[in-house]
């Protein structure tokens, strides 16, 4: 069984592609059951984020498990299999582990070193588990991935890159986000919504500068009682837009929720509008951007800011710590793969004991029950010097070279010196 993953990302996919390939929670879970359905995956995990839909088994084998996700992904977004695969990742094995570990380290993130993909993993982790589709070796995998993505954040300073999303679409908006008197108004009120909020309060944005409206108008008073923002209903949302100075959006809506004839209404004086859409699919319709007056802040945007930036230092220190994590998680492996032998050799070296000293017990009628009990001793002893070394090299065997023989396994466990294998391979010696 080895681990697969397949998926598409902002690297492999534009975000017209993205949006339709997008997932909503109730979506991931039917993709983690379906996945379950092929034949040769045990085990299903789903990241779903704004620029990434990732589906993790493990399977028995690679080919056919590939073509079958493939094929689930292209279902899950009304796409034909041809259009998507172009765009769709494969990785198997050790370079799944290691991609995953890069994911939750943010370093294939659109902004190097965002920390909001901690926060994905877990929730696909314990999402998976909630559903019963995870099983030891993935949740394993996925519990060492979120402890890389602390260990990087904590070692090294790649927080300085950009902590997330939604702290590099503020940060590209510019000098409005921290004018005293700007009034925002965010529109939804799920998981980037919440985020938006905390990240403008932290920035000194006064409570009372900031606006939430969401179709469920208890979602959106919860921020207040948590922030001390203001509510507003849903039906409100264009008086209240043509009072912002700026939107974010992120609602989860299927089709856009400002087009163009919308934000034109609430910007008809002439005012500034920043728009900081964070959904996927996108809440803006692309030509809103056409409009004067308007700036918009999207995925799109974002994503050729973060090709425009430098690798920091710090990047290549989050690099090293995951390619170590890598090396020790895929040896941890290996030798949990050899632990049942070792059980098993030594469960039989104790029934051989037991068998044999049973055996002399029946026939050496003149010994007392001191000299028996120094004969089982005896007995162990050997038992346990001759397979020491074994169950202490095979964890070193398997990452020993691929192409050992059986000769040269059984040397290297226990231990054989060189010199006398090869005084019995040749007796004879020099024939000359």
């Amino acid at each position: 069984m080895s681990v697969l993953v397949v998926g598409l990302s902002h690297r492999s996919a534009p975000v017209d592609l993205l949006e339709q390939v997008s997932l909503d929670t109730d979506a991931t879970v039917k993709l983690s059951h379906q996945a379950l359905e092929v034949p040769a995956i045990s085990e299903a995990a789903v990241i779903s984020t704004c620029n990434r839909v990732e589906v993790y088994v493990e399977a028995e084998r690679f080919h056919g498990s590939v073509e079958d996700l493939a094929q689930l992904l292209a279902d899950q977004s009304g796409l034909h299999r041809d259009a998507l695969l172009p765009h769709v990742y494969v990785h198997y094995d050790q370079a799944a582990v290691a991609h995953l570990f890069r994911v939750a380290a943010g370093l294939d993130s659109m902004i190097l070193g965002e920390s909001q993909i901690l926060g994905q993993v877990r929730e696909a982790l314990h999402r998976a588990q909630a559903e019963s589709t995870m099983g030891a070796s993935l949740n394993a995998l996925f519990q060492q991935a979120l402890r890389i993505g602390k260990r990087g954040h904590a070692e090294t300073g790649i927080d300085r890159l950009a902590p997330s999303i939604v702290t590099a679409a503020l940060d590209t908006a510019g000098d409005v986000v921290s004018a005293p008197d700007t009034r925002f108004l965010v529109a939804g009120a799920g998981t980037m919504s919440r985020l938006a909020v905390r990240t403008l309060i932290e920035r000194g944005v006064a409570p009372s500068r900031i606006w939430v409206a969401n179709r469920t108008f208890q979602r959106a008073f919860e921020l207040v009682a948590s922030h001390g923002v203001s509510a507003v209903r849903w039906e409100s949302l264009d008086v209240e837009l043509s009072a912002a100075d700026v939107l974010v959006t992120c609602t989860g809506a299927t089709g856009f929720v400002f087009d163009r004839e919308r934000v034109a209404r609430a910007t008809g004086d002439g005012r500034a509008l920043t728009v900081i859409d964070l959904a996927l699919p996108r809440d803006v319709a692309p030509d809103v951007r056409e409009l004067d007056h308007v700036t918009i802040v999207d995925i799109e945007v974002l994503a050729e800011r973060a090709s425009a930036d430098s690798v920091a230092e710090d990047v290549e220190q989050v690099r090293e710590i995951v390619q170590s994590e890598v090396d020790a998680f895929l040896a941890g492996r290996q030798q949990a793969k050899v632990t049942p032998t070792v059980v098993a050799l030594r469960s039989m070296a104790t029934e051989v004991v037991s068998s044999e000293s049973a055996r002399l017990e029946s026939r050496l009628h003149g010994l007392d029950e001191a000299q028996l009990d120094e004969v089982r001793r005896a007995l162990r002893r050997v038992a346990e010097k001759l397979i020491h070394q074994p169950t202490v090299r095979v964890k070193e065997l398997v990452e020993g070279p691929e192409n050992l023989t059986y000769a040269d396994a059984l040397a290297h466990l226990f231990q054989l010196d060189p010199a006398a294998v090869s005084a019995v391979t040749d007796p004879g010696g020099d024939p000359a």
